[in-house]
């Protein structure tokens, strides 16, 4: 049995720090993933930014309620739900996510948390477990799944090559040529088509 992987931001939904730096304008905000291979170096960085400019988790929040699912999305997660068990792998945050869920038809999304103060700053991120997109994917192996997965940044990679089968999805320039042996793809019909492929081994 099969078990599809993906990640959330760039994949299905926009970048959220991209989108609150627009909204912030803090342009130092717009650094993601695809930048920086740390991720608790990042969300270190990110929140010592906010906590500088005395922005807190409501300010996210409320510029995370605008903000809808990619054009074409939905529709395609919906497609891969109906071919194979699907869940979403992303580090982002459940106080962040939940919104956009919600539009996607509340699919399954394994994540990571925040600790807020009392006065709603953020003080600190609660990763799931180390390498969470990788263990997962290892601990669904180990109960006798096969996994697909694709996403778009330095933290999918892992997942991607552990997988039967793994894809890059609108990702960049440098990670395309660090990865030539991983197919990548910008658009979700070529994306769909090769996971339908997949799955039929």
């Amino acid at each position: 049995m099969n078990v599809i992987c993906l990640d959330m931001e760039g994949v299905i939904a926009p970048e959220i720090w991209i989108e609150f730096s627009k909204v912030s304008g803090i342009p130092e905000l717009k650094r993601t993933t695809r930048d920086e291979p740390d991720y608790d170096k990042l969300m270190k960085w990110r929140i010592g930014i906010l906590k500088e400019h005395g922005l807190t988790l409501r300010d996210i929040q409320d510029t995370i309620a605008k903000i809808d699912p990619l054009p074409g999305a939905k529709e395609f997660l919906d497609e891969l739900r109906s071919l194979s068990q699907t869940v979403i792998l992303s580090d982002t945050f459940e106080e962040f996510a939940a919104p956009l869920m919600k539009k996607l038809g509340m699919p399954t999304i394994f994540c990571n948390s925040l600790e807020v103060d009392d006065k709603g700053f953020i003080v600190s991120h609660k990763m799931r477990c180390p390498q969470s997109k990788l263990t997962t994917v290892k601990a669904l192996q180990s109960m006798g799944f096969e996994t697909i997965a694709f996403g778009d940044s330095y933290n999918d990679l892992a997942m991607i090559q552990a997988s039967k089968a793994g894809f890059l999805f609108r990702t960049t320039d440098k990670i395309k040529a660090d990865y030539p042996d991983i197919p990548a793809f910008t658009e979700y019909s070529e994306l769909l088509a090769a996971i339908k492929e997949a799955l039929k081994n």
